[in-house]
This record gives C-alpha cells, sequence and structure tokens, in this order.
C-alpha cells in the first residue's frame, strides 16, 4: 500500500464556530491533528481546507494543505477533491482523518490500514466496544452491526460491517460497538463512492457510510481500545486542552 492522510477542515461549524483555528494550549486545533497524523508514520499528510486561514495555519508549521471547495456535502468529497490535485494515481489508499480529534492516538490512525490486507476489503474503518451504558442508547453515538470473520489476527480483531445505526443495535445478549469515524478508502472505492447519490438509508440515518453498503462495496472494521475525543462543544474543547497541556 501506499498511503496518504488527507485530513478534511471547514470553518462552518454551528456548535463551535470556526472550530478548525480554536485555540488549544497555543496552537490551533488542526495543527494538533496534523502533528499526530504525521507521528502515525503512515506516509504524507495534507489538510484539505476551504479557508485561507487554516491553509496558513498549516504553511505555518510546515505543513502542507490544499484549497477546495466549501460547497462540498462531505468529508469525502473534500478529500476526493484534494486528492485529484496532489497526486498523479500515485496513492492508491487515502486515509481521511477528521479534523477535530486533536488527542487522537496515531496509533489508532495506523490501525485503520489493518482490515485493508484482506483484498477483499473496500473501506476500512474503526470501532470500540462500548463500555459506557449510556452510550448504547445515544443517538449521537454510531453503532456498527459487526460480523467477526477472523478472531486471529495479531494485533485487532477484525470485523465486517453489516449495517451502522444510531440505535441500540443489535437487539439482544451481546457487546456493542462505537463506531469512530476514520476512514481509509482504496482509491478505486473512493471514485466509486463520491460518484453515487446519497441512498435512501444513509438520506434516514444521516450517515454516509451507509450509501457504501447500498452499494454493495464492503467495509471493514479493526477494534481498537480506545474512543477518541471528537471536539464539538466547548466543553469538549475544555477537555481537550486538559489532556494535552
Amino acid at each position: 500500500m501506499n498511503p496518504i492522510i488527507i485530513i478534511p477542515a471547514r470553518m462552518a461549524a454551528t456548535r463551535l464556530p470556526n472550530k478548525p483555528l480554536a485555540d488549544i494550549n497555543g496552537e490551533p486545533m488542526i495543527v494538533h491533528v496534523w502533528r499526530r497524523s504525521l507521528a502515525s508514520k503512515i506516509g504524507e499528510v495534507y489538510v484539505a481546507c476551504d479557508d485561507e486561514q487554516i491553509y496558513s495555519a498549516i504553511e505555518k508549521v510546515g505543513g502542507k494543505a490544499i484549497m477546495t471547495a466549501s460547497s462540498h456535502p462531505s468529508g469525502s468529497d473534500r478529500i476526493y477533491e484534494a486528492l485529484c490535485k496532489i497526486d498523479n494515481l500515485d496513492y492508491d489508499v487515502i486515509v481521511n482523518v477528521q479534523g477535530d480529534v486533536p488527542t487522537i492516538d496515531p496509533q489508532i490512525i495506523s490501525a485503520v490500514l489493518e482490515p485493508l490486507k484482506d483484498p477483499k476489503v473496500d473501506i476500512a474503518t474503526l470501532a470500540c466496544k462500548i463500555k459506557d451504558e449510556g452510550e448504547k442508547s445515544d443517538p449521537a453515538v454510531v453503532k456498527p452491526v459487526l460480523a467477526f470473520e477472523n478472531e486471529t489476527i495479531a494485533k485487532y480483531k477484525i470485523a465486517r460491517a453489516l449495517y451502522f445505526s444510531r440505535a441500540k443495535v443489535p437487539h439482544g445478549e451481546g457487546d456493542l460497538y462505537h463506531h469512530i469515524g476514520i476512514y481509509a478508502y482504496r482509491r478505486a472505492a473512493l471514485e466509486k463512492f463520491v460518484a453515487l447519490p446519497a441512498s435512501p438509508l444513509e438520506k434516514r440515518e444521516k450517515l454516509e457510510q451507509l450509501r457504501a453498503l447500498e452499494a454493495g462495496m464492503i467495509i471493514g472494521v479493526a477494534i481498537v481500545d480506545t474512543i477518541p475525543l471528537g471536539v464539538d462543544t466547548e466543553e469538549h474543547l475544555e477537555k481537550a486542552r486538559n489532556l494535552l497541556k
């Protein structure tokens, strides 16, 4: 594999305005995410942004940024535009790291490549077993329904995603999982995905990964031990500052 990390970042956040530039102990949040993506040692790291201020913040620390359209409906569309501007078919795996996870463990980022060792997998992502009972019924926590095909993978258990939902699924006794929104796309899978229209289940659940499943694409899931803090509110921001002190 010849992977590249692209971090989509946009200024239009309703709950936390100008979120990528939010100060965390002297540096913008997007810079913390960029540094941790570099530390994963997967490969080159770019920030795909829609604002000159984000672009400048990354350039200032010696990083690479690409300006993209502000009209993209999703991060997947944004990273695809950036990919097309960056290379000439050199990269065969594109890792999408969200721009609001400033405390993420670099090893969690590199774990997303594990499911792609299976040539049948089109898209890879991550999940963690839910330990907090409240998360099980929280619609903000996306739950993947997983089929474990190989329990003996050396470092991570790998599963195949059957479905993703905001509901408490699957029903009955057993573990439930918290989806972590980091993706690794094979290049052909990303090209196919962004060309597809939004699917009925995607619109109903408001989860774009369902578009891939409805189109018959295979999503592999690596099970990790921790859930990275996503920063969406002032409370989350203060928690990130304390964690990174």
